[in-house]
């Protein structure tokens, strides 16, 4: 019986539907069934890609039905529990546990704790090893699986590491030759193991030395020693742009269209321009077709991609984007490549506030991490910008990055100190005078980085960083600093460089109503061991045995030079 309050939630879904352009509707009638879930709320799911994109492709398949799962509000979460409704999916309001396969798409790791709620709500055992043959098999991809699954490892039963385009026709061949299999649910997942880029937990054992670190990390039998992550080499044959769209997102009425894939400049810290691989980009002809699609449903259109500047036709792109009647919609970029033609076409636009990432104060720091620009190249590129009238810049940093010194952290506040000044000089010209919003972040030492090895800052010192920042802009007018807290950063890190035993620590989270302060005095675990330790050269990494297409000894060396170049 579905109770009233429930019905209130049934309603909510149905509208948000009724918004949509690109709902799939299908049968469930002798078809596999897939719950594809994104573990936060519709309006940052819907927001996604790459989430929208396997949907897309899922039910290209005429034998398969996939329908959405959300995490809902709290509000109706409180009404899932009380009333012992089981989670059900979006499109047809089918509990998720009727489904063949539940599969989860990951962009952060804040969100691994929403994957047990869904798993809770859905009367799903959180535990991979207490599920029965009768329950989803549950897998779960996305970037954050591809260079560190195994936080998450007690609680999914595969998963695909790397970009999932090519992987799923093999996965559901691999499925139906299962269908009407009978035997244990573990000889049954292992059959998938055979397929590349397919990870499977209970198939590797783990051994450990006495200090906790990884003695051993070894495959059972019939399993592969190394996973190799799936790799698309022409993104042009999966088209990734907005396929439902609805007004109810983040980026509400923008159409969505992925031109470049993966960064040339791999940047030292950033994980996703090591895990992506070498950088590729959309033909200006597919782009073109997916604009003449998004011009349908708004005259705005996002571009998306790690680094869109270096796409070779994006002045070209642009124009015709402009002449086609459309407006042209980025996110991050970079600064020093700006070109005064780009900019005049985001000015034709509409844009009023651009974002920009030097992620160090000073030019010594920069170039240590491989972001690659002068202090005057970043005025320079701001001076563009005001020039055409748009006045709002906001500017990404980290604090805490290895070798960084209380002169880097006061490059930073005279950085802005400068900017400001040619910011209120060129304003003065056009009679408006724009905002800087800083958006600080503790930086993580992320897997598959050269700064693998080295420990996260600790929660004080960047406490007290902030806190240096923050009070030498305080009187400077028109900038505004945000920041990620520390103490979330520290948890960030325990779950991006944790072995599988976190997830234990995870578990106890969860049950604590995700106080991890008190789940970690619960738990016979020492965060401080994943986070501010060291790491040795020939130690274990709990991500060792995933294959991303880069050497160790390679981001090891890099590390090295690095380090003595930095000090």
């Amino acid at each position: 019986m579905i109770f009233g309050d429930a019905l209130k939630y049934i309603d909510k879904i149905r509208r948000l539907i009724n918004d949509e352009k690109g709902t799939v509707k299908k049968t469930f009638r002798d078809r596999i069934s897939v719950a594809l879930a994104y573990p936060n709320l519709y309006q940052v799911g819907m927001s996604n890609l790459g989430f929208q994109n396997i949907y897309y492709l899922l039910n290209k398949e005429e034998d398969v039905v996939c329908e959405r799962v959300f995490l809902p509000d709290k509000e109706d979460i409180e009404v899932f529990i009380r009333r012992k409704i089981p989670l059900f999916s979006f499109e047809s309001q089918i509990p998720i546990v009727d489904f063949n396969i539940l599969a989860f798409s990951i962009s952060f790791e804040a969100d691994y704790i929403n994957i047990l709620r869904i798993l809770d709500l859905a009367g799903i055992p959180l535990l991979s090893n207490q599920r029965k043959n009768y329950f989803p098999i549950v897998i779960a991809g996305g970037v954050c699986t591809f260079y560190n699954p195994e936080p998450l490892a007690d609680f999914i039963d595969m998963f695909i590491i790397g970009e999932g385009e090519e992987a799923i026709k093999d996965f559901l061949d691999e499925f139906r030759s299962t269908l009407g299999i009978r035997g244990k649910k573990e000889e049954i997942v292992k059959r998938f193991s055979k397929i590349e880029g397919i990870y499977i937990p209970s198939g590797y054992k783990i051994s450990y030395y006495s200090d906790g670190r990884i003695r051993s990390l070894k495959a059972k039998k019939g399993y592969p020693e190394k996973i190799k992550k799936r790799y698309t080499k022409n993104i042009d044959n999966f088209p990734t742009s907005t396929k439902i769209f609805t007004v109810n997102t983040e980026f509400s009425d923008i159409y969505l269209i992925e031109i470049e894939r993966g960064c040339g400049k791999n940047c030292k810290f950033c994980v996703t321009s090591h895990v992506y691989g070498p950088p590729r980009y959309s033909s200006k002809e597919i782009i073109i077709e997916d604009v003449k699609k998004g011009l349908q449903y708004s005259n705005k259109i996002g571009l998306v991609g790690s680094s869109l500047m270096d796409h070779p036709q994006i002045e070209s792109i642009c124009h015709a984007i402009l002449k086609m009647g459309g407006k042209i919609s980025v996110s991050s970029l970079r600064i020093d490549a700006l070109s005064e033609d780009f900019i005049k076409c985001l000015a034709a636009s509409g844009h009023k506030t651009l974002a920009f990432a030097p992620e160090a104060g000073t030019e010594r720091l920069r170039r240590f991490i491989n972001k690659e620009m002068t202090d005057e190249e970043i005025i320079k590129g701001i001076r563009l910008i005001t020039a055409e009238d748009i006045p709002h810049i906001k500017l990404y940093f980290l604090i805490g990055i290895p070798t960084e010194t209380e002169g880097d952290i006061q490059g930073l506040i005279d950085l802005i100190k400068r900017i400001k000044h040619y910011i209120l000089k060129d304003s003065r010209k056009k009679g408006r005078l724009g905002n800087i919003t800083l958006s600080i972040n503790p930086f993580v030492p992320k897997p598959f980085t050269p700064f693998q090895w080295d420990r996260m800052e600790d929660v004080k010192s960047l406490e007290r960083k902030l806190k240096i920042i923050k009070n030498g802009l305080k009187k400077v007018a028109n900038v505004f600093v945000i920041h990620e807290l520390p103490k979330w950063s520290f948890i960030q890190a325990i779950l991006s460089r944790g072995d599988r035993r976190v997830g234990e620590l995870l578990l106890a989270s969860y049950n604590l109503r995700e106080d991890w302060r008190k789940a970690i005095k619960e738990v016979n675990i020492n965060p401080e061991f994943y986070v501010y330790r060291k790491r040795d050269y020939k130690e274990i990494f709990p991500w060792d045995h995933i294959d991303i297409g880069i050497e160790k000894d390679y981001l090891f060396n890099k590390r090295e030079k690095n380090i003595r170049y930095g000090e």
